[in-house]
């Protein structure tokens, strides 16, 4: 642990990619910067600090939120077994519709022939439907 560990405090794109909850830093970053990241309520920026207790929601690309209660801080890369210690996830187990969605979504795209690109306006429409958007 750093300097910035000791002092209970870390940035949060860092701790997110520390965590393993992000492939990458800046993927955090961008996360933080699209507001996908909320620390204690609040809509979070890359440089904020986090520390011990804060409760973070995460939203992630397929519309499904996660929440996660910070348990500890590190500044540098660990193993992602060790990387778990880190954090408690919170996440309320998904309802049945939304496993029931989920699946549908995921029988729907893999009709598509592999390598055919993105779907078409037909497809998309019928994906949108799915989602109830």
């Amino acid at each position: 642990m750093t300097d910035a560990a000791t002092d209970n405090r870390l940035r949060l794109d860092i701790w997110l990619d520390v965590a393993c909850l992000f492939k990458t830093r800046s993927e955090a970053q961008r996360a933080c910067r699209g507001g996908k990241v909320d620390v204690n309520g609040q809509r979070a920026k890359p440089h904020r600090h986090t520390q011990p207790g804060d409760r973070l929601t995460i939203t992630r690309t397929d519309g499904h939120t996660q929440i996660i209660l910070v348990k500890a801080l590190a500044a540098k890369h660990l193993a992602k077994a060790n990387a778990r210690q880190l954090y408690e996830d919170v996440t309320p187990a998904p309802r049945p519709e939304e496993l029931e969605l989920r699946r549908a979504i995921r029988a729907d795209t893999r009709q598509l022939p592999r390598g055919s690109g993105q779907p078409d306006k037909r497809q998309r429409r019928a994906l949108r439907r799915l989602r109830g958007h």
